[in-house]
């Protein structure tokens, strides 16, 4: 992902890549970018993409951002103002944010624009979702279909192209003593809905292995920040077949992680991470996922409760699925709790559009459908202000 700093920045690049028979007053942008590479990379992919000027804004939170988004309403309570960038006027036409902690920002930051600013938020907003112009989701997230909710098929982690063509130059001599095909092994780790334990990771690094043995060449093996140490060393230790092996680091200058994207003729990612499968789709090239059950939820809170309560409904376990599905919708829609995270429905569609196929599975022949959810969304934004006038 590209580095961000805490203080405000303009990107210039937008400014020249405007064009020239654009509407007369370019509309002023900020990117509220928290603490979640993923999210930031989308807002960053996204923010390139529109072609307009804009300022990064690196948010900061303390501990009220635990209190429901519905509690914290349109404000800053939550934000730590010291060590944030400052928010103040002017105030932008368009704010890009994403994710449930910059919500209450992101309606503050309108608020004091007078109602002007027009507010697109990525992946959820656990808030009442008619508050947002656009809502930029993605088949796990379940969100509740609406005029203002976009639901992509996969996240808009778009690498840059001259970052990849850099990142491959620097590279490519390094790997040279490798065989060729290249595939690339990019672990993930543990989150809210996976857990990575040394047996599954040892079951991924036999299986990458094989893979590997079967069509020939090596493995560019790349951690993840939420890869355990005991899961990295159980990866290394069970590979068998030539590999390089990048143990993650942060801030590491020489992170090969874009040279492996460039560089690599096929792909293994682990299902967890949604991003990094986008980023392995849009290459264009054999992408494999490494998928394994879901972490146990507690039937005891009350959001995990209704979360395990309405899985059970999607497999035909209670009955009046319709109802219980109205009101998880009602529930979603008003911000009481997460959207589920289902990532078997956005493996699916990935799946039926040819751009992903099980490790293991024969390889998949049929033709990839292309990825366009950067220009739809870019389209969907242009219009609010195309609206507007």
């Amino acid at each position: 992902m590209r580095a961000v700093t805490s203080a405000t920045s303009v990107n210039d690049r937008s400014v020249a890549t405007t064009p020239a028979n654009a509407r007369s007053t370019v509309p002023k942008v900020w990117v509220l970018l928290a603490g979640k590479a993923g999210g930031n990379g989308q807002l960053m992919s996204l923010a390139d993409a529109l072609g307009w000027p804009y300022e990064t804004k690196q948010l900061r939170y303390n501990s009220l951002n635990h209190c429901p988004n519905l509690f914290l309403g349109s404000s800053i309570l939550s934000v730590e103002r010291r060590r944030s960038s400052p928010l103040e006027a002017p105030w932008p036409d368009l704010v890009l944010a994403s994710s449930r902690r910059s919500a209450p920002v992101a309606r503050w930051i309108k608020k004091q624009s007078g109602g002007h600013a027009r507010l697109v938020h990525l992946i959820h907003t656990q808030a009442p979702l008619h508050l947002f112009d656009l809502v930029i989701t993605t088949p796990q997230y379940r969100v509740p279909l609406r005029p203002n909710v976009l639901c992509n098929t996969a996240p808009l982690n778009r690498p840059a192209p001259d970052r990849l063509a850099a990142a491959a130059s620097r590279w490519q001599v390094r790997l040279a003593n490798l065989p060729r095909p290249y595939t690339a092994l990019l672990v993930g780790g543990n989150s809210s809905v996976y857990e990575l334990n040394p047996a599954i990771a040892t079951t991924l690094a036999r299986q990458a292995s094989a893979q590997v043995r079967r069509v020939g060449g090596s493995l560019l093996v790349s951690t993840s920040p939420r890869t355990p140490a005991s899961v990295v060393e159980a990866v290394f230790a069970a590979l068998d077949c030539p590999a390089h092996c990048y143990r993650w680091r942060p801030n590491d200058a020489d992170n090969p992680y874009l040279a492996y994207l460039a560089l690599a003729d096929s792909f293994i990612v682990t299902v967890d991470s949604a991003s990094q499968v986008v980023e392995a789709c849009v290459t264009n090239k054999p992408v494999y996922v490494f998928t394994w059950p879901t972490r146990a939820r507690s039937p005891f809170l009350l959001e995990g409760g209704f979360r395990c309560w309405f899985r059970l409904q999607g497999h035909g376990m209670l009955q009046h699925s319709r109802r219980v599905a109205q009101v998880y919708e009602q529930l979603v829609y008003w911000g009481f709790i997460r959207p589920t995270r289902d990532f078997a429905a956005s493996l699916q569609i990935l799946k039926q559009k040819g751009l992903v196929a099980q490790l293991g599975s024969a390889s998949d022949s049929q033709l990839r459908e292309p990825l366009d959810d950067m220009e739809r969304t870019v389209t969907r934004i242009r219009q609010l202000f195309a609206v507007q006038g």
